[in-house]
């Protein structure tokens, strides 16, 4: 048997699919089993298909596959939406009128479960979710009191009713869950370890939001945007603990200039959105380019053009990170691959962009900030925030020319000076100019190519793994870390390995030989116009032909079978 198990739960919106989500997560985690969890879902409020994906495993589980091992539909359609990824071996959990209709052509492994009945026994067909819970958490033999106790957490501010039906509905669900295990002789092979249970487990979009709270953030201004409001909902849900000031903007075009205001009086402000979002944005960020003001961007990406599919993934707005506001201004790009570099690259955002005073974006996807996995813990022992403002003197000029192009940077009421920021081209006061034989080329060349240089050199390298020794390298960034890496030790070939790029903005100036160690270099992106692979042209004159690009624009995430599939037929 595989040391993980992959569970799929689907019906339609209004069904609870997200509450089973956030039940059996936690659930199997205080079990001690690892888990990972991602969602598919559509735009709409009612109907349609969605679902949920869980892998519990007793190793370290973190992306998404395509097998399914036990499927428990809600709706006679959620079994025809995953119908591709159905074996002979899929274990199919559903009520008797799905059972009848649909089961038998798909699949012989297929046991009536009474949800429906045991729903409304409870009092409402809508307990069908947490009867589904329960249902699990007995088939694998996970201790009761667990599952109790988060329902507890769950559902007590909805009152003692709604709370006892829910406990109600879950223990039902647990009990009928336990006699088919014993039934069917149901055994799964898989063995908790007590120590997962005191891992902490999360998703991207915390991830990001953890990080900025250990940035200092204390600044947030938003227009809630799928799939990015995870990270405004967390902060407002944390504010007061923090001291976070929280701004539900009327719109993109306020919320950048907020926190371009924020960050001018002295605070450390976030602003998170999605591309369609970001794209109002812009000339706000010209504006920071302009007076040089830091600011931290989260774009959680999306496909488009336009609203596209608002609750899909796409890698398709990196070209808009970097060339968007007109003019030239230097900017930094990360794109986090794990929870752990969300969370440290986040944070260490908000100390660059506060000490060269430049635009930071951090760059997920729908795949990234929906998931979750846990990790052992995040390390802050190391974390260090500097504030880089100065107090002024009574001659203060915030557009100082120093050598290496960062001028001292004053906030208002802190020192005798005038802190004069302007939009217009500006002297060193801040006072605006036209003189173009002197002051215009100096101030071009410290916002552009004097910081740019100095950001080059904040670059870590990329992550080479799982060794050094190689002759096939799959380069991939942002949210492609993990299925890559469990591609390449699923597809078992030798010589083969991975370069990950998580800072890719500018790019580590060793990035060349990496590459040229290589005899061959695949891409995988998930955009259609090879976004990165240019850049990394543009960067270090290495052309990668376009058979040995892997474009995904499909809405979809990759899945580990199929990477491993590329890596089997594509590597040498």
């Amino acid at each position: 048997m595989d040391k993980d198990i992959s569970i799929v739960l689907s019906g339609a919106a209004g069904q609870g699919i997200q509450t089973v989500e956030q039940l059996l997560v936690g659930i199997f985690k205080m079990a001690g089993f690892h888990v990972f969890a991602t969602k598919e879902y559509e735009s709409r409020v009612r109907g349609g298909t969605n679902s949920t994906t869980l892998r519990i495993g007793e190793i370290r589980v973190s992306t998404l596959v395509n097998r399914i091992d036990i499927l428990v539909p809600f709706s006679k359609k959620a079994v025809n939406h995953v119908q591709k990824r159905l074996s002979p071996q899929t274990l199919i959990i559903a009520d008797e009128n799905i059972f009848s209709q649909s089961g038998e052509q798909i699949s012989s492994n297929f046991v009536s479960f009474p949800f429906l009945k045991t729903a409304n026994d409870v009092g409402n067909e809508l307990f069908s979710n947490v009867v589904a819970v329960g249902a699990v958490a007995g088939i694998f033999g996970i201790d009761l009191k667990i599952g109790e106790n988060f329902l507890h957490q769950r559902f007590n501010a909805k009152g003692e009713t709604i709370l006892n039906q829910n406990i109600e509905a879950y223990q039902k669900g647990y009990r009928l869950g336990s006699d088919l295990k014993t039934s069917k002789n149901i055994s799964f092979g898989i063995r908790p370890n007590p120590e997962v249970a005191d891992e902490i487990l999360f998703n991207g979009n915390q991830a990001v939001a953890l990080g900025a709270i250990a940035g200092n953030c204390n600044f947030i201004s938003a227009y809630p945007m799928s799939p990015s409001t995870g990270v405004l909902v967390f902060l407002a849900q944390h504010s007061e603990e923090f001291e976070i000031v929280i701004d539900q903007a009327e719109d993109e075009i306020a919320a950048i200039n907020k926190a371009i205001g924020a960050w001018y009086a002295g605070a450390r402000a976030l602003v998170s959105t999605s591309g369609g979002g970001f794209a109002l944005m812009s000339e706000g960020l010209s504006l920071a380019g302009m007076i040089e003001s830091p600011l931290v961007i989260h774009i959680a990406q999306r496909p488009g053009p336009a609203t596209g599919l608002p609750t899909r993934t796409a890698q398709e707005d990196l070209n808009l990170a970097l060339y968007s506001g007109h003019g030239e201004f230097a900017r930094m790009i990360f794109a986090p691959g794990t929870l752990e570099q969300s969370f440290y690259l986040t944070q260490k955002a908000f100390n660059l962009a506060d000490r060269y005073q430049v635009p930071v974006f951090i760059l997920t996807d729908q795949d990234f900030v929906d998931g979750y996995y846990n990790i052992p813990n995040l390390d802050v022992s190391q974390i260090e925030n500097h504030p880089y403002f100065v107090k002024t003197g009574a001659d203060y000029k915030r557009y100082q020319l120093t050598e290496d192009g960062i001028s001292p940077r004053g906030i208002p009421g802190y020192g005798e000076g005038l802190v004069r920021v302007d939009s217009d081209e500006h002297d060193e006061y801040g006072h605006i100019t036209e003189d173009m034989e002197f002051i215009r080329p100096k101030m071009v060349e410290k916002r552009y190519h004097k910081r740019l240089e100095l950001l080059r050199k904040e670059i870590e390298p990329p992550i080479v793994s799982p060794s050094e020794d190689y002759s096939t390298l799959i380069l991939c960034w942002g949210s492609n870390y993990h299925v890559v890496k469990e591609a390449i030790a699923v597809a078992g070939k030798s010589g083969v390995s991975m370069l990950h790029f998580s800072q890719i903005y500018p790019m580590n100036s060793g990035v060349k030989d990496i590459l040229s160690k290589a005899k061959k270099l695949l891409v995988v992106e998930n955009n259609a116009s090879g976004q990165f692979t240019k850049i990394l042209r543009l960067e270090t004159s290495i052309e990668i032909p376009k058979s040995q690009q892997f474009l995904r624009y499909t809405g979809k995430p990759w899945a580990v079978e199929e990477m491993a599939e590329i890596i089997k037929k594509e590597a040498i």
